[in-house]
């Protein structure tokens, strides 16, 4: 009975592989279109897509085009081939611009982009290109329901770019290339008014300046002291209870007492 079991598995299988193998070498496409929205809806992807490859071309122009050229986009975004995804799903865009597809096709285009974005350690190209891209959307489909979501992204990629260019800046600071650190924290609260990282910006810029202050010749010190209260100042009018306010308290009382030296 097992063995019967086993060869009934078998001949499906082998004769399911054999039908696939048949219609990808047959020239006709029909087959090839029937067999590859079975499998895309079957959630095999991989087999779909080799199918889809073999098509797409075969139906530019005809009234087939904008379905196939559906499934082809969809299915890199379901094998998680972002690169691709977002490509196809932007020719698919442009090319159907009243599909009714057209605005799944424009998230998952810009969605394709959000995937792409890499961690904030490493260069933030793709994550610039990301936010363009689902601000594109925000900008084209303004009662779309995935409006939410896509502001909800876009707000992750840019406080990923934020933390990005937060680093840098500390990295400057904890090297103790201090000049360069105030400039990079100055330009930061430029860039970004309205940071999460705001708080410690500002005291790493205190902290900065404080330190290039005290390690000055004795020529320079005073003044940057001062220049450092400033900060102390800056930092306590947005931030009177924070993460950083017993340091930043601990810097200002040493500023002080070194300042009144020079009365």
């Amino acid at each position: 009975m097992k063995r019967l079991l086993y060869l009934l598995i078998f001949v499906l299988t082998f004769g399911s592989c054999s039908e696939y193998q048949k219609v990808l070498r047959n020239d006709d496409v029909s087959p090839k279109y029937k067999m590859a929205e079975e499998l895309y809806k079957e959630g095999k992807y991989k087999k779909a897509l080799r199918l889809f490859e073999q098509i797409v071309p075969q139906y530019r122009g005809k009234p087939q085009a904008e379905r196939v050229m559906y499934y082809y986009s969809d299915t890199y975004y379901q094998l998680e081939d972002y690169y691709l995804a977002g490509y196809q799903y932007e020719r698919f865009v442009k090319s159907f611009p009243r599909s009714d597809k057209i605005e799944e096709a424009a998230f998952k285009s810009a969605k394709s982009y959000y995937y792409l974005s890499p961690r904030y350690s490493l260069d933030q190209t793709e994550t610039t290109t990301a936010i363009e891209k689902l601000q594109s959307f925000i900008n084209t489909f303004q009662e779309s329901e995935k409006l939410a979501e896509a502001n909800t992204l876009v707000a992750e990629l840019r406080e990923k770019k934020e933390r990005k260019a937060y680093e840098i800046a500390k990295q400057y600071h904890h090297r103790e290339n201090y000049k360069v650190a105030i400039s990079a924290f100055d330009n930061y609260l430029v860039d970004y008014p309205g940071s999460p990282f705001k708080e410690k910006v500002l005291y790493y810029k205190l902290e900065s300046e404080y330190l290039l202050a005290i390690g000055s010749y004795e020529n320079l010190v005073e003044d940057r002291l001062e220049v450092a209260q400033g900060y102390y100042n800056n930092y306590k009018k947005y931030y009177k209870s924070g993460e950083y306010t017993e340091k930043a308290e601990e810097i200002a009382q040493d500023i002080k007492s070194r300042l009144e030296q020079f009365k």
